[in-house]
């Protein structure tokens, strides 16, 4: 049995009248859970949903550029077997007939996989990756691959070669990346679930401009087999979804857990929350700094207690920068023994970036490592007496595609690669483009922070 979250208990009748107020307005609005629920009373079934799914990812990816392969064959065929899993009574769990896509740098057997580049416009894995077997096994529906920044090193998925991919919720604007397609689909509502991966926040920030949620786990505890890497030491595959409960679901499935998160009444109460005092050392936009607050404030209202959180080598900016340069250098490692030294088929500012990486000295090499290792050691200290850690994903939001990116988007979001722990992105309040916070756990406790994933949907009510 495929293995998720469990939704709450509203009472069958409950959710069947919410399915059909739903149902009536777009079928495509529909959580994991409740669009199940339609499947279980014969309000529509997964062959019907996904060629509605299929028509939609028509009519607006041309705009927003965020799939680049539509599978559509595939995709009618697995919801057929599930639609007449349905029909038997017997689903094989709480992704079963949920329509997700993957970011273009995870392997599936005989689709093209790009990681974004020219050079690997013709590669067809022969195997596919694990994550997406998992989500395959459970289920859920594979509608395609979705567009990102190039080879997975930048955050805006202006992609030189698959088209400059758009925020849905303000035209020429970022959507982040650079799992940036991921982002823009789900917040689009061209797919239930996404996959994407995360280096120095590539899941999370695009979470945060888009207005969804997002999901890493414990870096040493995801199987990266068949994913196109960049920085092995810092990369880690992670899920996007427009609501915690769905969020939590595929996070338990390619995470391959035995059983999964239950949401508790009162997740909050007597939760030690950490606050970094180098947080604010990050110049935020007022509207990044106002959620901060507000979900500390929040965090306090529902029981949680804030404690100052100690975490002495991190530096935002620093640190940030001494990750750029693992990922370039590891990434150059990569590149140029795929490719050779000329790196056909990239473009020449990921050449320059790779190039840069590969000439990097050995001490500045072991410099970087140095950093991260140092800052690794001290997690397991911060975490000693505190539960999760509270900061902006972000410090500001989104931005036009033809402003220069700022070099602080990452200063947040690669704290949780550089320990190796897992995050969670959530939105937050606001009256202008999304704004977004994220809880840190220590290394291994992903199941209690996909249980608070499950509880932040009555976080703001």
């Amino acid at each position: 049995m495929a293995h998720g979250c469990k939704p709450g208990r509203p009472g069958k009748r409950q959710a069947i009248r919410q399915a059909l107020i739903q149902m009536r307005q777009d079928p495509l609005l529909l959580s994991a859970a409740a669009l199940q629920n339609a499947y279980a009373q014969g309000l529509t079934d997964p062959l019907s949903l996904t060629r509605t799914q299929l028509a939609r990812t028509e009519q607006r990816n041309p705009q927003l550029h965020a799939f680049v392969h539509v599978s559509a064959d595939l995709a009618l065929q697995q919801a057929q077997a599930s639609a007449k899993r349905w029909a038997k009574g017997a689903p094989l769990g709480p992704l079963d007939g949920v329509p997700m896509a993957l970011k273009d740098n995870i392997d599936v057997v005989g689709m093209p996989c790009t990681a974004g580049t020219a050079a690997f416009s013709q590669r067809l894995p022969d195997q596919s990756a694990t994550v997406y077997q998992r989500l395959s096994d459970a289920g859920a529906i594979l509608l395609g691959k979705l567009n990102m920044h190039e080879a997975a090193l930048g955050a805006t998925t202006d992609n030189p070669f698959y088209g400059r991919c758009m925020n849905p919720l303000r035209d020429g604007f970022t959507p982040g990346g650079s799992s940036g397609g991921s982002a823009a689909a789900v917040a689009d509502h061209l797919c239930t679930i996404a996959l994407g991966t995360d280096t120095m926040g590539s899941v999370r920030i695009p979470a945060a401009y888009c207005g969804v949620f997002g999901f890493i786990p414990t870096q040493a505890r995801m199987a990266m087999d068949g994913i196109v890497p960049l920085s092995p030491t810092l990369d880690v595959a992670g899920a996007l979804a427009s609501n915690g409960l769905d969020l939590a679901k595929a996070a338990s499935c390619i995470l391959g857990l035995s059983s999964w998160p239950v949401p508790q009444t009162a997740a909050w109460q007597g939760l030690r929350v950490g606050l970094l005092p180098q947080t604010t050392d990050v110049e935020m936009a007022p509207a990044v700094l106002e959620a901060w607050q507000a979900t500390q404030e929040r965090l306090q209202v529902l029981g949680a207690v804030l404690q100052p959180a100690s975490l002495p080598d991190w530096r935002p900016a620093s640190s940030r920068l001494q990750a750029l340069l693992m990922s370039e250098w590891e990434g150059a490692d990569y590149w140029l023994g795929a490719l050779g030294p000329e790196l056909p088929g990239l473009s020449a500012d990921l050449k320059k970036m790779l190039w840069y990486g590969a000439k990097l000295s050995p001490e500045k090499r072991l410099g970087s490592q140095a950093a991260i290792l140092g800052l690794r050691a001290q997690a397991s200290r911060l975490f000693s007496v505190i539960d999760v850690l509270l900061l902006p994903t972000t410090p500001q939001t989104s931005f036009a595609h033809t402003q220069s990116a700022p070099a602080s988007q990452a200063d947040f979001a690669c704290l949780a690669n550089i320990l190796g722990a897992p995050a969670l992105s959530f939105p937050c309040p606001t009256n202008g483009l999304p704004v977004s916070c994220q809880l840190l756990a220590a290394p291994g406790q992903d199941e209690r922070l996909l249980s608070l994933a499950c509880a932040l949907d009555g976080f703001w009510d």
